[in-house]
């Protein structure tokens, strides 16, 4: 065998490399800060971090000049940026973007037709949007399609978008009729 130098190892600890309990008993910790900008100095963004920021954004949101659709300010059917959005529910799950074209196609051009489906199943959501370009298309859409059936189902046709509560004709009716109040829970028993 070959002679082989080995240099011998000290495995004892030296006092250095050990915390006393009673040492560490002795030292002031001063209470950490909880928060990251505490320590960086840097200001944090957020809902969290917020002192006195709710005047100060309000003054800024108000000195803004935000973009938006001109309106009569009555209640009624609001326009989309490009047109009239109509929403369609109860539709089929198996139908298809084809049976909604040829149903609303009659009243006017489709500008746009969304029919989701759910991701899992692969089936239709349920519901459609359909944009025309003309308010009298959109308006006739709804006017012979609501209420009617579609692939052996009853759909419901409305504006998508509305500039507040509906009146007249097109009023949406509250799915809760006769009940102002919720329901309670049952009485305890002991």
């Amino acid at each position: 065998m070959a002679n082989v130098d080995a240099e011998a190892v000290d495995f004892e600890p030296e006092d250095d490399d050990l915390m006393d309990d009673d040492a560490a008993g002795d030292i002031d910790a001063a209470p950490l800060p909880k928060l990251k900008s505490a320590i960086t100095g840097k200001k944090t963004k957020g809902r969290g971090f917020r002192e006195d920021a709710d005047a100060d954004r309000q003054t800024r949101l108000a000195a803004r000049d935000f973009d938006s659709l001109g309106s009569d300010g009555g209640p009624g059917p609001q326009r989309s940026i490009e047109g009239w959005i109509v929403l369609v529910t109860g539709v089929h799950e198996e139908a298809q973007e084809d049976d909604l074209q040829n149903a609303f196609g009659e009243f006017g051009e489709i500008k746009n037709l969304h029919l989701n489906l759910d991701r899992r199943t692969g089936f239709v959501k349920g519901y459609a949007l359909i944009e025309y370009e003309k308010f009298e298309e959109a308006q006739n859409a709804i006017a012979a399609m609501n209420g009617s059936e579609l692939l052996t189902q009853i759909i419901n046709v409305d504006w998508a978008f509305s500039n507040g509560p509906s009146t007249g004709p097109f009023k949406r009716r509250n799915m809760r009729s006769g009940r102002s109040h919720r329901s309670r829970s049952p009485r305890r028993r002991y």
